[in-house]
């Protein structure tokens, strides 16, 4: 019996066939079998009806001229089907490239993998993710010191930070984020004044709004928005960049290089926070000032001197030194923390928007989380 398939559109035309013989069945095969131009037969689903007495396929090749992925994929299909049957599958007939390509591919396809449905097991997914937590707390703590050697090797000189890349993070963190660092700390300082007025006035304290404003502001609000809104918009873009670079190879390729991720990309992006952030501070202050001073002369009719005399009277130097010493610990966990989830992240262009998403979220928890330290801190020395 033989059945014969042809192709339409090809110029070299090839065909197969199969003959019985006693319990063998021979594949005849002729032509050029090239994927490229969509010549590549189907097999009939009742082929193997036609072989039921036969134990063993072969294949014959005499007349076979040029081949490519294409007949491997024709071949692999008449094997998984042999294995069904219980026929055995003789590979003798054909070419030795052949061979060496069905012996890489398994007889069946491997089953599909599910995932078996879990129960609600609250102590098993907090315990997942405790040590999760402490696994990547534990990694970020170690990229900080491997950062923080790199500054050191900077100074004598042996460091792979180049500096054009440290002056660019610098431009990136600090004069391109001053508008948004006016607007927001203005607003808040202004609201600040707002509130003590209305409240204060009450009370026939008006002249203390100065006070509120100035020591919620040098103390708390300018140091923890300033880090909030960098962590949104320069920690984000570290995030986005480096994981850019993960799914370019890029960071394999520095690897292989043998230049040291940290030294070459995240201590730049630390180093140019930690320079930029205490000035954006100290900026800051004076614009959350500035605004309640404005609602002040507004609401309250006080003279500017007057307001500033009160507010400097109240707020002591150590203010701006805690205030800065926060703003360094924002700036250093900003940018370890953003640079981290960003190598860890995945390869697809949908991972580059997630680890963006996480670095600002990281970061905002992050600066709160460390506020709050420097809070009990502060309680504990007094300031």
């Amino acid at each position: 019996m033989t059945i014969e398939k042809k192709a339409s559109f090809s110029p070299e035309p090839l065909k197969w066939n199969f003959e019985c013989k006693d319990e063998q069945s021979i594949f005849i095969l002729h032509g050029d079998w090239l994927s490229k131009n969509d010549n590549i037969p189907q097999l009939p689903s009742n082929i193997f009806d036609h072989l039921s007495n036969a134990t063993t396929i072969q294949f014959d090749t005499k007349h076979l001229r040029s081949w490519d992925s294409g007949f491997i994929t024709f071949l692999w299909e008449i094997k998984q089907l042999s294995a069904q049957h219980q026929i055995k599958f003789s590979d003798q007939g054909l070419p030795e490239a052949t061979q060496k390509l069905l012996s890489l591919l398994t007889e069946n396809k491997a089953p599909a993998h599910t995932q078996s449905k879990r129960g609600f097991r609250p102590l098993y997914n907090l315990g997942g993710w405790t040590i999760n937590a402490l696994n990547s707390l534990g990694v970020t703590t170690q990229l900080f010191f491997l950062t923080l050697n790199g500054v050191f090797k900077s100074f004598a000189g042996r460091s792979f930070m180049r500096l054009a890349d440290l002056l660019k993070d610098i431009k990136a963190a600090g004069p391109s984020a001053l508008i948004i660092i006016s607007v927001v700390n203005f607003l808040v300082g202004a609201i600040l004044a707002f509130v003590g007025a209305v409240q204060l006035r009450r009370f026939s304290a008006d002249a203390y709004v100065a006070n509120l404003v100035g020591i919620a502001t040098v103390r708390e609000m300018a140091a923890v928005m300033t880090a909030i809104v960098i962590s949104g918009r320069t920690g984000g873009a570290y995030a986005a960049r480096i994981a850019t670079m993960q799914g370019n190879e890029e960071i394999d390729a520095l690897k292989v290089m043998g230049i040291p991720v940290t030294e070459y990309i995240i201590l730049p992006s630390m180093l140019s926070l930690t320079l930029t952030m205490p000035l954006l501070y100290l900026y800051a202050c004076f614009m959350g000032i500035f605004g309640g001073l404005i609602v002040s002369i507004l609401m309250l009719k006080v003279s500017v001197i007057g307001f500033l005399q009160q507010t400097f009277g109240a707020v002591a130097f150590n203010q701006f030194v805690f205030g800065g010493v926060k703003t360094i610990a924002f700036a250093m966990f900003i940018g370890v923390s953003s640079c981290y989830i960003g190598m860890k992240s995945g390869r697809s262009a949908a991972d580059v928007g997630i680890a963006a998403t996480k670095a600002v979220v990281v970061g905002i928890v992050g600066v709160i989380a460390l506020d709050a330290i420097f809070a009990v801190i502060a309680d504990m020395i007094g300031i």
